[in-house]
């Protein structure tokens, strides 16, 4: 069962060039793709790929120049939908004055949860971020990774079906990246479903089910990561060749 269906979908932007010039951006163009149920999906490409433009035309931030998209058998930007999304953009900038306890609980209390049922996801949640023994503490005392740690733990309050990640491990030290990677398998586990964007090959190749390339607005390849495996190839050696190949092509 497809959770995402992507149909021919394009995006132009347009911008100014002095009073009377406007320059035309393609930034994504005729792309369709499906994401499964419980499926790990991981969208690669080099900065300015489209990546960040796909995932903000599924969460209905922006719309599309052309084509149509399906989340959870709606079709387009659908508030039904959204209740059962959750997003965690690239770099999050979360209430510094609120502790990890209050802004989860804020976050609760958007999506309507009862309060006993917001106590108890919470300290679940924070179990699985391995943030428990900080719940008190506030936010602007919270480095990098506990960020983005507790990012992905508000993404998860309302229980989503599908998790949207934009760049989930970028700028992160290695072991920011570890417990990152460790959350994401957990949930990997709990058969939840994850689109995730990332040109961080080596995590991705642990992480992910299947991979798609974007290549200046086109997704030049869909891989599954066993298809890899069976051909002895690394991720990050089938990155650069599909890469390389597309450009002799243009």
């Amino acid at each position: 069962m497809a959770i995402v269906k992507v149909k021919g979908i394009s995006k132009l932007y347009k911008r100014h060039k002095g009073f009377f010039k406007k320059e035309k951006i393609l930034a994504l163009k005729n792309l369709s793709l499906e994401v499964k149920k419980g499926e790990v999906f991981g969208l690669l490409g080099l900065n300015a790929a489209g990546k960040s433009t796909l995932l903000k035309i599924l969460l209905g931030l922006i719309s599309p120049s052309e084509g149509e998209y399906e989340i959870l058998g709606k079709k387009g930007d659908n508030i039904t939908t959204k209740q059962k999304i959750g997003f965690l953009s690239e770099e999050p900038r979360l209430y510094p004055y609120l502790s990890a306890e209050e802004f989860l609980d804020f976050c609760g209390k958007l999506f309507k949860i009862e309060r006993k049922e917001r106590k108890k996801r919470i300290k679940n949640l924070l179990e699985i971020v391995d943030l428990l023994n900080a719940q008190k503490i506030r936010l602007k005392e919270f480095s990098k990774g506990m960020i983005q740690r507790l990012g992905i733990a508000s993404t998860l309050i309302n229980n989503p079906q599908i998790i949207f990640l934009d760049e989930p491990l970028g700028g992160l030290d290695p072991l920011g990246r570890k417990r990152i990677k460790n959350i994401i398998l957990e949930l990997k586990r709990r058969e939840k479903t994850i689109f995730f964007s990332s040109h961080i090959l080596a995590e991705v190749e642990e992480i992910c089910n299947r991979i798609g390339i974007l290549h200046k607005g086109r997704l030049i390849s869909l891989k599954e990561i066993s298809e890899l495996k069976k051909e002895g190839e690394s991720l990050e050696d089938f990155f650069l060749k599909t890469i390389k190949r597309e450009n002799i092509k243009e």
